[in-house]
């Protein structure tokens, strides 16, 4: 609880220590505590294996992201409690015991302790954590403004206005409101500019 302190929290599952794609990933994680840092965005792994595995395993990350340390918490879950509660199991990979592993899991968790967006990526499939920083950029401009990000959407660009703001709130909200015309006549592609 402390060490959440109303922040946006990634919790990223991993199906084993010692494997190759989670260690570039946690690698990356690593590497990106700036973006996530700017962004008041606290990181937390979790691993089907034990704390001490997990120390070893932070030199070899360390190792490869040419890195001075790995600062974020890995929970350890090796009875895999955690992983079976939060849905976190791949049916199709298996460890050397015949258990199943962790699936790339990905959630995000706003302030309100509420889960924002969740990701489950096969074993086999490394993350996109560039597309964690869009999302979570997208998330902290929803929550407050009163847009949604399109398709495709980078932090800067334009974001369309949400269809529950209606006539003049909308024309004074987002003065440099375009309307986008459609064969249905209908006027809900609405785009402006980032707001501020």
């Amino acid at each position: 609880k402390q060490w959440y302190q109303r922040r946006v929290a990634i919790t990223a599952g991993h199906p084993a220590d010692y494997t190759p794609v989670c260690t570039t990933e946690l690698s990356m994680v690593q590497k990106m505590v700036p973006e996530f840092t700017k962004r008041k965005v606290k990181m937390i792994a979790l691993s089907c294996n034990s704390v001490s595995d997990h120390g070893g395993w932070c030199e070899d990350i360390k190792a490869h992201g040419n890195l001075e340390e790995v600062s974020f918490p890995i929970i350890e879950d090796p009875s895999r409690d955690l992983a079976v509660k939060f849905g976190m199991l791949d049916p199709d990979e298996k460890d050397a015991a015949g258990l199943p592993l962790t699936a790339r899991a990905v959630f995000i968790v706003g302030p309100d302790k509420k889960l924002k967006l969740s990701i489950l990526y096969p074993a086999t499939t490394g993350r996109n954590f560039d597309e964690l920083l869009r999302v979570i950029d997208s998330l902290q401009l929803t929550a407050y403004k009163k847009v949604a990000t399109p398709a495709n959407w980078q932090a800067g660009g334009d974001c369309m206005v949400l269809p529950s703001v209606k006539g003049e709130e909308a024309t004074k909200l987002f003065p440099k409101m375009r309307v986008e015309d459609v064969p249905s006549g209908k006027q809900y592609m609405r785009f402006t500019p980032q707001p501020e």
